[in-house]
């Protein structure tokens, strides 16, 4: 049996996402809680570049950063694929996994700043989503109708623009305006 550790924060979307890739493969793990203001040890030594969470500690080896932790675990663990095995549609699940990636500072932006850089991140926001919508049309998942790479790395935006609405009473996404990222 494999010795899985996963060093996280408890509202961190990164730290989400590797959890729903361990779920989904059915992997038991650890879960370790890090305090931000206060890194441990073990976090600054298993993860000295970024200094950050998620770390996934794997029979006593360290993987930092979400999405290649995710790719790791689709990798290394039976179960349902994250992946796609279609080279092409693996490609396109990295693609949008990436893109989404690249679109995050503004998404939190759009919370945390005011006044003009608030509104120029809504405004990028706001396309991103565009693209989406236009990406999903009639699908439900971004490859094949299941759920995979992509997904999971979109879904941290589904779980945490509802929490960042209630607690700052910014509206970015509704129904009316995004209706196929909001299914």
């Amino acid at each position: 049996m494999a010795e899985v550790k996963l060093l996280g924060f408890w509202y961190s979307p990164f730290t989400h996402r590797v959890e729903w890739a361990l779920k989904i493969k059915g992997v038991k793990y650890e879960y370790i809680e890090e305090d931000r203001n206060n890194k441990s040890s073990l976090l600054l030594q298993l993860n000295p570049v970024h200094k950050k969470t998620p770390v996934l500690i794997h029979n006593g080896k360290p993987i930092a950063e979400s999405m290649v932790i995710v790719e790791y675990i689709d990798e290394t663990f039976e179960g349902p694929p994250i992946l796609p095995k279609e080279p092409y549609d693996r490609a396109l699940a990295r693609f949008w996994a990436k893109f989404l990636d690249d679109k995050t500072a503004a998404m939190v932006n759009t919370f945390l700043r005011k006044g003009e850089e608030q509104e120029k991140s809504k405004e990028e926001v706001w396309e991103m989503l565009k693209i989406l919508d236009n990406e999903l049309k009639d699908k439900k998942f971004f490859v094949n109708d299941k759920f995979v790479f992509a997904d999971v790395a979109k879904n941290f935006m589904g779980l945490w623009l509802g929490v960042f609405h209630e607690g700052s009473g910014v509206v970015v996404v509704t129904n009316e305006k995004f209706p196929k990222f909001c299914a």
